[in-house]
């Protein structure tokens, strides 16, 4: 099984700044993935030509799509995208705003592939450290959450977390561990000349994985601020 996340900026791309969602499309159909987490996908709004993304994003690439909004901007809104090969069951979004901060939210979805039920969790973390350890700790011990502890679960998405802060500490003791470590080996921000490792997954339960790269075409590289993450996996 083979997922990708990727922060997408809403189509505009890190360098040129032109608006082109063909891009996005054309670099995930090329990985082939079962299954795909967007960050910052734009939904009728004005920057993105007022395209409807998720609906676009799904029929283009023929995959089954879960919107979640968290922000709203003008008479639209951006926020998180799941879309799958496979059908998709229960979905849920737990919101992670804290104070006047941006609203920000952790999507949660049910994936039922031939292989058994998968809880996929899709998130984009706030800009500062405390927030992010408030978020993350606030996502484990949701009720909706922990509903489906007994099934593998993988978290993954645009984490923010420059100094890799989050996986030793709060991930670790509800027993994930992290599939892109080492983090200079997943360097993915900005998309144009890599330092920071902030697009991020990790794993609970009878997961196998196989192998995590970050995709560094030259298509990957002007179509985003960020490179998208690719994780082929085993449900064991």
């Amino acid at each position: 099984m083979r997922l990708l996340s990727w922060n997408i900026h809403k189509g505009i791309g890190g360098r040129d700044r032109r608006y082109s969602l063909q891009r996005i499309i054309d670099c995930i159909d090329h990985e082939q993935p079962d299954l795909v987490c967007l960050q910052e996908v734009d939904r009728l709004v004005r920057r993105s030509q007022f395209d409807d993304q998720p609906r676009l994003l799904a029929r283009s690439l023929g995959l089954h799509a879960v919107f979640q909004s968290n922000v709203p901007v003008g008479g639209g809104s951006y926020g998180n995208l799941v879309l799958s090969r496979f059908p998709v069951g229960s979905r849920h979004r737990i919101s992670l705003k804290r104070g006047l901060r941006k609203s920000r939210g952790a999507q949660l979805v049910l994936i039922e592939p031939p292989t058994g039920p998968l809880h996929l969790v899709n998130t984009h973390l706030g800009l500062d450290e405390r927030e992010r350890h408030w978020q993350v700790t606030r996502l484990l011990g949701h009720r909706l959450f922990r509903s489906a502890g007994p099934l593998p679960t993988v978290i993954v998405g645009d984490f923010n977390d420059w100094r890799n802060t989050l996986a030793a500490n709060t991930l670790a003791a509800e027993g994930f561990r992290q599939v892109t470590s080492p983090v200079s080996r997943y360097r993915s921000f900005p998309a144009w000349l890599p330092v920071g490792g902030l697009d991020k997954a990790f794993v609970r339960g009878r997961i196998a994985i196989e192998q995590a790269r970050i995709v560094r075409t030259s298509l990957a590289r002007t179509a985003s601020d960020h490179l998208p993450l690719v994780v082929d996996f085993n449900l064991v």
